[in-house]
């Protein structure tokens, strides 16, 4: 297995989220993606790291998840405070990523910075289709000004969503296409698309290669089931825009190392995707290689 992978997006799932409801799907949905009974109660963070040590993952970028407005049927937050205390329990594991949720006004606003300001996180996190407005609606607008302002990234879900809920099912508001006016309007800002904008994985990669800070990521889709023309953007004129996530408990870290492997990435392809564009993306202790002139770590 490689080593020192960033893992640039997960999100909690021990048995204190599933058991206050802060997962946001139903059995439907783990039946949908394959997830057995037994899998479906939580896993403890101790078990976690040992997932994410075999699979050679150095650390993983959690998520204070925001989905929608919690005076909505299946909306919850996760407080920025829990997942600070996960990061300041395994500092050199986990670093912590600000939900977004434009329904608070100024102070979902204010609650934003403090995440970056006050406990470390190091980027955004949006769900618009759980708000049901498109990345590049006016009320995100605000979120996305402070970002520059803060100089962190911000990652939001592209592409299609799934029925996470059999009796509230939310719309595909997230076409990559959205991401450009936003690129326009605010070119300092920088944007993640994760979950490939599949099934318009192509608009993604056509938009993150139009705009200098535009970057795409595969997670919650196993690479097996990757776009060859996805596939061919990480291994050669995308190579410095994609990054490498999982979307815990979406998919198994170890599953995704492994079926990452057999893409038959070249090395310098494949040590930028696991590694060396989060550390020049994101402010993590171990960007500090980077400034020193080491080539990102352990080659893959």
């Amino acid at each position: 297995m490689p080593e020192g992978i960033i893992d640039i997006t997960i999100n909690p799932f021990t048995p204190l989220e599933v058991s206050q409801g802060q997962v946001g799907v139903d059995d439907h949905f783990y039946e949908k993606i394959g997830v057995p009974p037994e899998g479906r109660a939580g896993v403890s963070w101790e078990n976690y790291l040992e997932r994410m040590d075999r699979a050679g993952i150095q650390r993983s970028l959690m998520c204070a998840t925001r989905a929608g407005d919690t005076r909505m049927k299946y909306s919850f937050a996760i407080p920025y405070e829990r997942v600070a205390e996960y990061c300041a329990q395994y500092p050199d594991r986990f670093s912590g990523l600000a939900g977004i949720d434009p329904t608070r006004g100024m102070e979902g606003l204010r609650e934003f910075e403090r995440g970056i300001t006050e406990y470390g996180f190091v980027g955004g996190h949006l769900y618009p289709h759980w708000f049901e407005r498109p990345p590049d609606h006016a009320t995100f607008y605000p979120f996305y000004a402070k970002a520059c302002e803060l100089d962190v990234p911000i990652m939001l879900q592209v592409g299609h969503c799934l029925d996470y809920q059999r009796d509230r099912v939310l719309p595909s508001v997230g076409r990559p296409s959205t991401l450009e006016r936003i690129a326009i309007d605010l070119p300092e800002v920088k944007l993640i698309g994760i979950h490939l904008g599949w099934p318009w994985t192509e608009e993604m990669i056509a938009v993150a290669y139009k705009h200098r800070n535009i970057y795409m990521a595969g997670d919650a889709y196993a690479p097996k089931h990757w776009p060859k023309e996805y596939v061919h953007f990480i291994d050669t004129w995308g190579q410095d825009k994609c990054l490498f996530g999982t979307d815990w408990p979406v998919i198994d870290p170890e599953r995704v190392v492994v079926e990452v492997e057999d893409l038959g990435l070249r090395p310098e392809s494949k040590q930028k995707f696991y590694r060396t564009n989060a550390l020049k993306l994101f402010d993590l202790p171990e960007s500090k290689e980077l400034d020193a002139g080491a080539p990102g770590g352990t080659q893959a």
